[in-house]
């Protein structure tokens, strides 16, 4: 009997975003522990996604840029039995987590009919976000060597105005060189980000814009000043066609018991 063809088949891809683990197991924001919470992401995932093919995290995946946090990361996220790629944020020592896991640290991932890109936009002792000469030239290279593949890139900061203005000097400083660039390909399909803590969806110029919720709290959507929603930890899935189409949708951690204790160390 003939096998299918993989190179044709939807790639599934998971997308964990905003973790915020502390070395301490004990680590809490606003009273919520970021690794309970994780566990309730990562054991929703497993109900819901019966296959992964990638499974991508897009930054933040530490609060205190611990080896003991990535440990813990890597373990939680692990039960998923999925290739993983990770990309540092704000809050991440990127030095620390290439130490703790090099293999999955790797900028380009050719998986059926994709080719996905994950830039550093990380910038050291800071919370807003710039892509580097080396991150330009490296997407340059992606996109220009990318052949008939179709093209998901990834990145921590939001590149587009989300219509809150706390947030909007922490995003990515030079995102209008991003843009420009994955202009000029259209086999770009999307662009996939974290940091926001909330969810995006919207479509510019024939490119998805996409942002995920975080596995711990959550940010008020178009607020003026810092706020905490009260929405439910979750993650994104993601359905990446062979003719370029991409299927994706939010689900969060219905079981999670949510408690906020506003009087405690925030965010």
């Amino acid at each position: 009997m003939p096998q299918p063809d993989q190179s044709q088949a939807p790639v599934h891809v998971v997308q964990l975003t905003d973790a915020h683990l502390f070395g301490d197991a004990a680590g809490t924001l606003l009273g919520l522990n970021t690794r309970e919470s994780l566990r309730h992401v990562v054991a929703q995932v497993r109900r819901e996604q019966p296959r992964i093919d990638l499974l991508l995290c897009t930054g933040d995946l530490s609060q205190d840029g611990s080896v003991a946090s990535y440990e813990a990361f890597r373990q939680l996220s692990g039960e998923l039995a999925a290739p993983a790629r990770w990309l540092p944020g704000n809050h991440d020592e990127a030095r620390v987590m290439a130490e703790v896991a090099p293999e999955l640290v790797e900028a380009v991932t050719d998986i059926g009919a994709w080719r996905v890109v994950m830039l550093d936009t990380s910038v050291l002792g800071a919370t807003h976000g710039l892509l580097q000469p080396d991150q330009l030239a490296l997407l340059d290279q992606a996109l220009a060597t990318a052949g008939g593949r179709h093209c998901l890139v990834c990145c921590h900061h939001q590149p587009v105005d989300i219509g809150c203005a706390w947030i909007a000097p922490i995003g990515l400083r030079n995102a209008e060189q991003l843009l420009a660039r994955l202009k000029g390909y259209p086999q770009v399909k999307a662009l996939l980000w974290g940091h926001i803590h909330q969810e995006w969806d919207e479509v510019r110029e024939g490119v998805r814009l996409l942002a995920t919720p975080s596995t711990c709290i959550q940010f008020a959507p178009r607020s003026e000043d810092f706020k905490v929603s009260e929405e439910l930890p979750g993650y994104r899935w993601l359905r990446l066609h062979a003719d370029g189409r991409l299927e994706t949708g939010i689900e969060r951690a219905r079981d999670f018991e949510l408690k906020l204790d506003f009087n405690s160390p925030g965010y």
